[in-house]
C-alpha cells in the first residue's frame, strides 16, 4: 500500500458525546485515514475512544499469557462506501452538499467551458507516458524501490537472530534503529544528489521507503511483544502456562519468521503487523475487475483534470505572486480551489477504495476498513481519525499508546503524533523538490490550534462546513506556495544569474 501519503501519521481523540453508528469497529479506529480523519451529531468521549482501539500487540493467537489483552488491529469487514454492515448514517456530510449541488454543477460547468474556450484541449495522455519512457535505460526511482528489499531482509535477519537468542535485545534495538534511520536517509540522499531522478520519481520512491519504514517499525514492535510474552510464559507457574498455551490460530511466534510471512505483510494494504491477518475465503473476480477498471479510468481522469484545469491556473498565478497583487492572488486561489478539491476527492476514492481494495482482493486480505465516514466530520480531529485508517491505526498502536504507557500526557502524545505526521509530509514534498520551505510541516502543525478553534466555536452542521472549508481552501494555499517557490528557485534564479 501507499502512503497518502497524505499521509500520513495522524491521531487525535474524538470529542464527547458522539454516538456510534451500527457496524462501526471503534476498537480498531482511530485513523483518518487516520483520518481524523461519524455521523452528523455528537462525539465519542476521547479517552474512551483511544482506550478501545486495537491491541498494540495484535497477535491473534494466544499461546502465551497476554500482557495487553486487547482485540487485534484488523477487524474482518468491508469498505464504508460499499455499505458494509447496513449502516444508514454514513452520508449526512455528503448529502449536506446536495441542496447546492445543482448550483455547483452549473457554476463549475461554466468554469470548465471557459477553460476550454480559453485554452483549447490540453489533455495529452502520451505526455505522461513519455515522462517514464524518456530514458528507458535509466530509471533511478525504480532502482531505489528494488534496493528497498535490502532493508527488509536486514530487519528479517535481525529478528531471526533475536528469536534464537543469538543477539541481545540491546544489540537488536541498535541494529533496527540504524536500519530504520537508513531507510529514511538513503533515498533522500539519492534524490538530492542524483540529477537524473525526477521530482515525480522521487516522490514515488520516497513514499515506498516511508511505507517500508512504518511497516518494519511495526514488524519489530510486534515480534518484540511476542518475545516478551514468551519470556513471561516461561517464567509463569505450570498451571497458568497450561491455561494460556492452546493456540487458536495456525501461526505462533517464532514460526511467523519466514520470508513468505514478511513479504505478505510488506505487500498487504496495512501498516500494522500481525501474526495472523484476517483472510477472505476467495478472490472475487468481478469485484476485482471493477476495481481495476476504476483505477484505469480515474487515473486518466485525474491526469486530464490536472493538465486541462490546474496547470493553466497555476501558471497564471505566478505573475500575481511576483507582483504581490493580493486581490489577484486571492482570485487565483479561489479559482484553483475547485479543480484541486475535485482531484483530491477523486484521488481519495481511487487510492483508498479502488487501489487498496484491489490489492486486498488479490491478497485475500480480510480487513477492508481503509477509511471511515470522514465526510461527516464535525471537527478537525474527527476528520484526521477517519480518512486514513491504516496510518491512524499505526499512529495509535506504535506511537500514541506507547507514549501514554511511558508516562506522557495525552496532549503531549497527540502533539507528538501531529509532529511526526508533519515531518513525513514535509519529507515527501521538500526532498523531491530540492527545497525546504516547511509549508507542509506548518500546515500539519496548524491542525492543532485549528482543531481547538473548530471544536470550540463550531458545532453540528457549522462544524462540518468548517471542516470542508479547510479542506477546500487549505490545500490550494499549500500548492500555490510550493509552486511559486519552485518556480522562483528553478526558473527566475537561473535567469537572474545569467
Amino acid at each position: 500500500m501507499s502512503l497518502s501519503l497524505s499521509p500520513p501519521c495522524e491521531a487525535f481523540p474524538d470529542q464527547p458525546g458522539k454516538p456510534v453508528s451500527p457496524g462501526q469497529h471503534h476498537f480498531s479506529l482511530v485513523s483518518t485515514m487516520g483520518p481524523g480523519w461519524g455521523p452528523s451529531s455528537g462525539h465519542l468521549a476521547g479517552s474512551a475512544l483511544w482506550d478501545r482501539v486495537g491491541d498494540p500487540c495484535a497477535c491473534r493467537e494466544k499461546p502465551f499469557p497476554n500482557p495487553r489483552p486487547e482485540p487485534g488491529a484488523h477487524p474482518d469487514g468491508g469498505s464504508v462506501l460499499r455499505g458494509a454492515g447496513g449502516q444508514g448514517t454514513l452520508w449526512p456530510g455528503l448529502m449536506g452538499l446536495c441542496p447546492s449541488s445543482l448550483l455547483q454543477i452549473l457554476s463549475n460547468a461554466r468554469l470548465f467551458l471557459e477553460n476550454l474556450i480559453k485554452y483549447g484541449i490540453l489533455v495529452d495522455p502520451i505526455q505522461v507516458v513519455s515522462l517514464f519512457l524518456k530514458d528507458p535505460y535509466s530509471w533511478p526511482a525504480l532502482c531505489l524501490v528494488i534496493v528497498a528489499n535490502v532493508f527488509a531482509v536486514a530487519a528479517f535477519q535481525v529478528e531471526k537472530r533475536l528469536a534464537v537468542g543469538a543477539l541481545t535485545e540491546q544489540a537488536g534495538l541498535l541494529l533496527h534503529v540504524v536500519n530504520l534511520a537508513t531507510i529514511l536517509c538513503f533515498p533522500a540522499a539519492v534524490a538530492l544528489l542524483l540529477e537524473s531522478i525526477t521530482p515525480v520519481g522521487s516522490v514515488l520512491a520516497l513514499m515506498v521507503y516511508t511505507i517500508l519504514f512504518l511497516k518494519l517499525f511495526s514488524y519489530r514492535d510486534v515480534n518484540l511483544w511476542c518475545r516478551e510474552r514468551r519470556a513471561k510464559a516461561k517464567a509463569a507457574p505450570a498451571g497458568k502456562k497450561a491455561n494460556g498455551g492452546a493456540a487458536q490460530h495456525p501461526v505462533s511466534y517464532p514460526d511467523n519468521l519466514t520470508y513468505r510471512d514478511l513479504y505478505y505483510f510488506l505487500f498487504a494494504p496495512t501498516l500494522c503487523y500481525e501474526l495472523n491477518f484476517p483472510r477472505s475465503p476467495r478472490i472475487r473476480k468481478r469485484f476485482l475487475l471493477r476495481r481495476l477498471l476504476e483505477m484505469l479510468f480515474l487515473t486518466q481522469l485525474q491526469v486530464g483534470l490536472i493538465q486541462q484545469w490546474m496547470v493553466p491556473t497555476i501558471q497564471n498565478s505566478m505573475k500575481p505572486f511576483k507582483d504581490m497583487d493580493y486581490s489577484r492572488i486571492i482570485e487565483r486561489l479561489l479559482k484553483l480551489a475547485v479543480p484541486n478539491h475535485l482531484i483530491w476527492l477523486i484521488f481519495f476514492y481511487w487510492f483508498f477504495h479502488s487501489c487498496m481494495n484491489a490489492v486486498a482482493e488479490l491478497m485475500q486480505f480480510g480487513d477492508r476498513e481503509f477509511y471511515r465516514d470522514w465526510w461527516n466530520s464535525e471537527s478537525v480531529t474527527y476528520f484526521w481519525q477517519n480518512w486514513n485508517i491504516p496510518v491512524h491505526k499505526w499512529c495509535l498502536r506504535h506511537f500514541y499508546k506507547p507514549m501514554l504507557r511511558r508516562g506522557s500526557s495525552k496532549w503531549v502524545a497527540r502533539t507528538g503524533v501531529f509532529f511526526a505526521s508533519a515531518f513525513f509530509h514535509e519529507y515527501l514534498v521538500s526532498v523531491p523538490l530540492h527545497m525546504f520551505r516547511l509549508w507542509a510541516f506548518t500546515g500539519m502543525m496548524a491542525q492543532i490550534p485549528l482543531a481547538w478553534i473548530v471544536s470550540r466555536f463550531f458545532q453540528g452542521n457549522y462544524g462540518n462546513a468548517a471542516v470542508w472549508l479547510t479542506l477546500i481552501i487549505g490545500q490550494p494555499v499549500a500548492v500555490l506556495m510550493y509552486v511559486h517557490d519552485y518556480y522562483v528557485l528553478n526558473y527566475e534564479a537561473p535567469v537572474a544569474g545569467a
